[in-house]
């Protein structure tokens, strides 16, 4: 191990600029597996410290100015921002850009909107530069031991960049859980779409917990045995594996259990909002994600929820008492249901993964995705080697749903998923989780939907018009006039047809 301060000549494989938890532990990753790193951070202490106390994780060079930072660096330089996203990101790459050459490669490891991905890719390139908007999964730990990394960019700026990224990331059955995602915000999107599902994971998780404890009066340690079960099982992933661990934790200070004492409003910081709001410009209903979002909101109205607990009234939220086989066949009932929702996050997500590719000529390979969720990222599950499965059977799904395999799943689950559901509004305690992934179920499969007297409302106050099932064409009810029929041409002149 070398450790060099100073002007070292440019011998630095790859540079990270921002060193805060992220920055740091991902410059620790590249340095552990032979790469040599150079360093830079605004404040010149943060480089000093990391050198200070990890040096020997492998070659860093420091620097302590942006010129010194890039001079370390082998052409094409290879530059990894991680700073706060928004304009402190744009900042950073004001001040970088002056001092890179043709071909070097700019890449933003945080959390960006992809839409400011795509406007940065067009921006380096009129430059000359490469912009990489790459999203990276797992948190602190994943950083440093093996992320999943989701890369958008150019092809050529992927094959400079992406044997590095790949020797950092996770493997699973020895490949690694980075790949090539696509031209300009494709990787970011990803990303989103993927912290979207882990917010409807996460709801999905804690409504099963919740109707467990206030319907069967279980405690926070037993209900850690049936998580730790669960893990067993087809529900193998790393959210149900800490929720275990979570629910077992137990407070130091009060001796009380950890989730009594934490506060009960969820935060959130922005990428459940985005997925939401791209999928709605999408036209692609993600409603799992959308109720985890909102669920989140609704948990942080105290001056709501407070009055409302003394004017609203509601069932007692227990099952009372149960013999042994009732509560078993119950927690057995949730954990299906908790499957089977699931699946249809994970399901919504792909969707909004497969129109956002094709409107925006990203050519995204769905199973690649499935494939590096695998490892190192918070929604890694057992289940995503059956999604990469589904998608090299067929690789124009329509939908997961309707693989064979989910397919079977989703529908050997549907008595025990619509008796939580019931069970859970008898009780009074709100799962818009499950029933919102059952709703969906249940729209999905309808031969026919009421959006026939929508589409009937909206032409009647509108003239919106409407499609026929029997007749080519678009059609107009002359409502206010003698109820006769009207084809519209593509002119916008009709002619009447009297049914």
């Amino acid at each position: 191990m070398t450790t060099t301060t100073g002007p070292a000549g440019a011998r630095a494989d790859i540079g990270v600029t921002g060193l805060a938890v992220m920055g740091r532990n991902l410059a620790r990753n590249f340095a552990s597996r032979g790469h040599v790193v150079a360093l830079h951070n605004r404040s010149p202490a943060r480089v000093d410290d990391l050198v200070a106390e990890h040096g020997h994780d492998g070659d860093f060079v420091a620097s302590h100015g942006l010129a010194e930072f890039v001079a370390a660096l082998k052409r094409p330089r290879r530059v990894v921002i991680m700073v706060k996203a928004g304009p402190a990101t744009d900042a950073v790459i004001d001040e970088l850009v002056p001092l890179l050459e043709e071909g070097d490669i700019v890449v933003d490891g945080g959390n960006a909107h992809f839409e400011d991905t795509r406007r940065r890719d067009r921006a380096l390139k009129d430059r000359g530069l490469h912009f990489v908007g790459a999203g990276v999964s797992g948190g602190e730990e994943g950083a440093l031991l093996g992320p999943s990394i989701m890369p958008g960019g150019s092809p050529e700026a992927y094959a400079a960049l992406g044997p590095i990224l790949e020797s950092i990331a996770a493997v699973v059955d020895g490949v690694p859980c980075c790949t090539h995602v696509g031209p300009d915000g494709a990787g970011h999107f990803v990303k989103m779409v993927h912290n979207g599902i882990e917010y409807a994971d996460m709801q999905l998780i804690a409504e099963a917990y919740d109707l467990m404890r206030q319907g069967l009066g279980l405690g926070p340690a037993e209900l850690a045995d049936v998580f730790e079960t669960w893990n067993a099982g087809d529900l193998d992933s790393f959210l149900i594996e800490i929720t275990s661990r979570v629910l077992r934790q137990v407070d130091a200070a009060t001796g009380a259990p950890l989730v009594d004492v934490i506060v009960d409003q969820a935060e959130q910081k922005g990428t459940g909002r985005w997925t939401v709001q791209s999928a709605l410009e999408l036209g692609v209903p993600v409603s799992g994600i959308a109720e985890a979002v909102f669920a989140r909101a609704l948990s942080g109205h105290a001056e709501q929820r407070e009055p409302a607990r003394a004017a609203l009234t509601g069932p007692s939220g227990s099952l009372g008492e149960t013999s042994d086989d009732v509560r078993q066949r119950y927690v057995d009932d949730v954990r299906q249901a908790l499957y089977a929702s699931k699946l249809v996050a994970y399901a919504q997500g792909f969707d909004q993964i497969r129109v956002a590719s094709q409107q925006y000529g990203w050519d995204v390979d769905e199973g690649a995705m499935a494939t590096i969720w695998r490892g190192g990222c918070i929604i890694r599950a057992k289940f995503l080697d059956r999604i990469k499965e589904a998608y090299d059977r067929d690789a124009g799904l329509p939908s997961l749903l309707v693989d064979p395999y989910f397919a079977d799943v989703v529908n050997g689950a549907q008595e025990a998923w619509r008796r939580v559901v019931v069970s859970a509004v008898e009780l009074g305690v709100p799962v818009p989780g499950f029933a919102s992934a059952l709703a969906y179920y249940d729209g999905l499969r309808r031969e026919r939907l009421p959006a026939s007297l929508v589409q009937g409302l909206r032409d009647l106050f509108g003239a919106h018009t409407y499609a026929r099932v029997d007749q080519e064409g678009t059609y107009h009810t002359l409502w206010s006039g003698d109820l006769s029929e009207q084809r519209q041409d593509t002119q916008g002149q009709g002619s009447h047809n009297p049914h």
